[in-house]
């Protein structure tokens, strides 16, 4: 593409990483990489952020928790920081509300560039990839893509060190020439039982989602002469039971999966409206239970579908259905996830007509490691993936499609990617620092399993007290419960915990992970449906430094709605102390960690 004679505005950018597309993986790696002090860009061709949970498509996210099915699972770090202040600005889970907030963390994280409307639409590498659409020759390495803004008619060039394609649809493969696949592998190929016996090129579907709202008062819905007719209930899957919800669209409103999810999409749009609108006319007007819905209204459909599956990248490693289920041990794990290998039928709704089952849960253990090499491209040596495009079979990207298993990859490429520019290596020399690139995601409250945090001298040697019960296990390294052993500090409002020295020592940091419920589930799932605020997070608290024989308070919280919390001290002290003072209503309320100067926090993160 020769943008040098258009007659519109060229806008050059030059940055360590350039970011592809802002769903939760895109938004994840951005403010991980910037936090930790690399300069980030990123390009979102839509005018919100969010992807698929934004107000455009209304998905609500899931992961290893399966909503709220598994207690203490949920993803923390940067996702469980978004979902609490969602909850905090939006207790009415309005989807635009939930834009604004993921805006505005991208608007106030120093050293983020973010270009909305911004669709990116070539790319230059060295060497130039081939012009017959091979793939690039491995070492091959981005230069720079360049994308068209829509909304002030001008092309953006960026040249970036690195590059991650967090696109969902993985738009950098066919401009670097970056290995990929599409379809399903073939049961043979890496010994997957729940693959086809033959590989093919079918993928799961795409769906709709509308949403309702109850008057007072009748709402008739003439339906629109194009829309699907669906006289009986039992023209839909599982008969009239699954109709007495309508709230919203369900998930099986789902075509695509036949053809190409990508070049279809035009076609594939106009189908599933006729589908998702035959189905609010059967509510309405033909249901049996079209009495009970008499006074219900479309509130909003979605005009952008919500894409399960495309391209996949190929990396050092794919993760397969096996890999899954033997737990995902691996030395280089660095996210994880626990949703079930949910394959949908890519006939999607049209399976029932069919008596087929428009998905199957196939187990997957909960939780699961992810490995750094699924995280990288194979062939483009300075290009990382997030996502549902991430290196997996299609039988394993089944379950880390979900958007809490994409943000947590996310958090592991962006945090890889600062360390990649710190180190001035690709993404495989990050290979030679992966204890580093561990501790540092576990210093930001990313989960590992199996992977205890390693602990500061002034946390180990100190002298932990309590208004009661045994502190220690704040200093343990597992800042969550797992399985039976809760690894927590326990109190009521007014107890204290606190570490302390025979000597003064000076103190930069103290971090907390605290109780936001972590066995109850904060889905927040769009209007209608919401989950209440963790009563059990901390509203207000303070932090005591010992100056001789007395407390002198450094830091006090009011409405306090985060998780995970650090706190600037910059004293020498003998001791520091942690007091609770109210909860947002729960008797009492955990504390998980309790760390003093804690490794591996970096200079460049910014905290709320």
């Amino acid at each position: 593409m020769n943008i040098s004679t258009s007659p519109f505005e060229t806008i050059r950018h030059s940055t360590d990483l350039c970011v592809v597309g802002a769903g939760l993986a895109g938004i994840c790696t951005a403010l991980a990489a910037a936090r930790r002090g690399a300069k980030v860009v990123l390009v979102q061709d839509r005018p919100v952020l969010g992807g698929n949970s934004s107000s455009e498509i209304g998905v609500h996210i899931i992961g290893a928790d399966r909503v709220g099915g598994i207690p203490h699972l949920r993803e923390t770090g940067l996702l469980e920081e978004l979902r609490l202040e969602n909850h905090y600005r939006n207790p009415q889970a309005a989807l635009s509300v939930w834009d604004l907030v993921l805006y505005d963390f991208a608007l106030r994280t120093p050293n983020l560039t973010l270009l909305l409307n911004c669709s990116i639409l070539d790319a230059q590498t060295d060497p130039p990839r081939p012009a017959d659409g091979a793939p690039s020759p491995a070492g091959t390495r981005l230069v720079s893509v360049t994308g068209w803004q829509l909304s002030t008619q001008s092309w953006h060039v960026i040249e970036a060190k690195l590059f991650a394609d967090c696109s969902g649809d993985g738009i950098l493969a066919p401009l670097s020439g970056a290995e990929v696949r599409m379809g399903r592998e073939g049961r043979e190929e890496y010994g997957e039982s729940i693959a086809p016996e033959q590989a093919d090129e079918r993928t799961m579907g795409m769906s709709y989602i509308f949403f309702t709202r109850e008057h007072d008062r009748p709402m008739p819905f003439p339906p629109f002469a194009w829309a699907r007719t669906f006289a009986r209930c039992n023209d839909l899957p599982w008969g009239e039971g699954n109709h007495a919800f309508w709230l919203y669209s369900p998930w099986w409103c789902e075509l695509g999966g036949e053809g190409h999810t990508i070049r279809d999409s035009e076609t594939l749009r106009d189908d599933l409206l006729q589908v998702t609108m035959g189905l609010w006319d059967h509510i309405k007007n033909r249901c049996v239970h079209s009495e009970r819905a008499r006074n219900w209204a479309l509130e909003r459909v979605q005009f952008v579908p919500g894409r399960r599956e495309s391209r996949r990248y190929v990396g050092p490693h794919v993760l397969t259905q096996n890999d899954i289920a033997s737990e995902g041990r691996f030395d280089d794990v660095v996210a994880y996830g626990g949703w079930t290998m949910d394959d949908h039928n890519p006939a999607g709704f049209a399976a029932a007509a069919q008596g087929l089952p428009c998905t199957i849960h196939h187990p997957a253990p909960a939780p699961y490691g992810i490995p750094y090499g699924s995280l990288y491209s194979r062939n483009v040596a300075n290009l990382y993936v997030a996502g549902r495009l991430a290196s997996c079979t299609h039988a394993a990207m089944s379950s880390t499609r979900v958007m809490g298993t994409c943000a947590s990859m996310g958090q592991a490429v962006g945090t890889a990617a600062a360390l990649a520019t710190r180190e001035g290596c690709d993404p495989a020399g990050v290979r030679s620092h992966l204890r580093e690139l561990q501790q540092m995601l576990l210093a930001d409250d990313a989960y590992l399993p199996w992977v205890p945090q390693e602990l500061s001298p002034d946390t180990r040697e100190g002298r932990l007290t309590g208004s009661d019960g045994d502190p220690e296990p704040v200093r343990d390294g597992v800042s969550r419960q797992v399985g039976e052993e809760p690894h927590c500090w326990t109190c009521a409002p007014g107890g204290w915990i606190a570490c302390e020295w025979d000597r003064p020592r000076d103190v930069r940091e103290v971090v907390l992970a605290l109780d936001s419920a972590m066995h109850r589930s904060i889905a927040h799932r769009g209007p209608g449906w919401t989950e209440p605020f963790p009563t059990e997070l901390p509203r207000r608290f303070r932090l005591d430094v010992r100056v001789g024989e007395a407390w002198e308070a450094v830091h006090r919280a009011e409405d306090g709605h985060q998780r995970f919390v650090s706190v600037p001290v910059n004293r020498r002290t003998s001791g520091v102390r942690y007091t609770l003072e109210e909860t947002w209503g729960a008797p009492e309320s955990r504390v998980y960690a309790f760390l003093v100067n804690p490794l591996h926090r970096g200079s460049g993160d910014e905290r709320r």
